[in-house]
């Protein structure tokens, strides 16, 4: 395993709701205790002064108080969590869970019902002494002025806290980081790929699950000591399976050392991530949309709202894209495809277009949608909107049973700017 994957594994790893509650608790006993350790050092006069005996009481207020609080966040951040599983998608509900002001709220909460058990059980034992106490009562005054910062945040947070509309901007949110990310180095790093030559040694894996990371840098290496190149042909979100390639090696020996060097670039996970693929974000939007099209569910708002988020995401890739590359190409021996501009559309606008055909607003929203992707500069995605926008036309025509909505759709499309010839249907 790579240092580089063990950033990965390090990173994944503290977004879970346990390590930073771990770490909270961590700190609130080391300040319970910390007294203890320096009460030789504070004057007893201050303990009349400040009424530092009356920590005892303030401490079992907080315990009995913070278990409260700390239930109750936890069966709401179920709850939420559920709600946003059910009514948007499960991919969205990760970024919830992985939400770090919500882990911050839970695990402060947490952390003060620790801090003020360990402080009873330590008062209760007598190590304090009066100048510890004084330590303590800081201790616990700081404490409450933090949980009631927090309690402020969380309220307001709980407002919208697993709604939809908040799911949908936290996708937008982690979509446009991963969609920038991508912009900043396309190619991780490698040269861009002319393809995979007919004369190279295609690798596949033995496990199966979603490309989630590609080490460029393990790959450079083993092209340099050979004297070869290597080219990637399974880019981050791919599915692998034993008998897709997930390189290909030329000029390098077709040993069982350099494939298990190859395999050993490639991350591969049970789920897609958001760090190094930007078409993730455009899926999980996809099923939102698609779910609130569903006849259980029938809200054309929701659906409405999704394709103005995408194509806000589209016409700044569009714009970024439209200006001058400026490529840093820091592994010469490597070769990275870029990610196809048609394959992103598919990722939300086929969905979208496919449910919702036969709801005129959907239609309407997403053609004027798709014009204005076309009109951001980037040639690229003007083909790629003219192209879904031709496929979500012949769609609503073959679904729209009414004339005046078929009629409304045509003329939308021609004040839009007529990315699509008239359909008749």
């Amino acid at each position: 395993m790579t240092l580089v994957q063990l950033k990965l594994i390090l990173r994944r790893e503290l977004r879970r709701m346990w390590v930073r509650a771990t770490i909270y608790c961590a700190l609130a006993i080391v300040t319970a205790l910390v007294g203890a350790l320096v009460k030789t050092w504070i004057p007893e006069s201050l303990v009349g002064r400040i009424g530092a005996d009356s920590v005892g009481n303030l401490l079992g207020i907080l315990a009995a108080s913070m278990l409260a609080v700390s239930t109750f966040s936890l069966s709401t951040m179920v709850s939420a969590y559920g709600s946003a599983s059910t009514n948007a998608t499960p991919r969205a509900a990760r970024l919830l869970i992985a939400d770090s002001s919500a882990q911050g709220a839970l695990a402060t909460f947490i952390g003060a019902f620790l801090f003020s058990v360990v402080g009873l059980i330590a008062l209760s034992t007598g190590i304090y002494g009066d100048s510890g106490r004084v330590v303590l009562f800081a201790a616990t005054v700081l404490v409450i002025v933090l949980i009631t910062l927090t309690l402020l945040r969380w309220i307001e947070q709980l407002s919208s806290f697993g709604r939809v509309g908040a799911t949908i901007n936290l996708v937008e949110d982690v979509t446009r980081r991963a969609v920038r990310r991508y912009l900043d180095d396309p190619h991780l790093g490698a040269a861009p790929s002319p393809g995979v030559p007919d004369d190279a040694v295609r690798i596949d894996t033995r496990e199966i699950g979603y490309i989630e990371h590609v080490d460029i840098a393990v790959l450079a290496e083993l092209a340099a000591e050979h004297d070869g190149e290597i080219h990637v042909a399974a880019l981050p979100g791919v599915f692998a399976t034993p008998g897709r390639a997930l390189a290909a090696t030329r000029g390098l020996p077709a040993t069982d050392a350099v494939t298990r060097r190859v395999r050993s670039a490639f991350t591969i996970s049970e789920e897609r991530s958001f760090e190094q693929d930007p078409r993730f974000g455009f899926v999980v939007l996809a099923e939102i949309g698609s779910r609130a099209l569903s006849p259980g569910i029938n809200d054309a708002g929701t659906a409405i709202d999704i394709i103005g988020t995408a194509t806000r995401l589209l016409c700044e890739w569009a714009r970024e894209t439209s200006t001058e590359a400026r490529l840093e190409i820091r592994h010469v021996r490597v070769f990275v495809p870029a990610v196809t501009v048609d394959d992103v559309f598919g990722d939300i606008v086929l969905p979208i277009a496919r449910d919702g055909a036969a709801v005129v607003e959907i239609a309407i929203r997403l053609q004027k949608g798709l014009a204005a992707i076309a009109a951001c500069g980037s040639p690229d995605f003007a083909a790629a909107a003219r192209h879904h926008a031709g496929l979500a036309m012949a769609r609503a025509m073959a679904a729209l049973a009414f004339e005046p909505d078929r009629e409304v759709l045509r003329r939308t499309v021609a004040e839009a700017g007529g990315l699509v010839d008239g359909h008749r249907g």
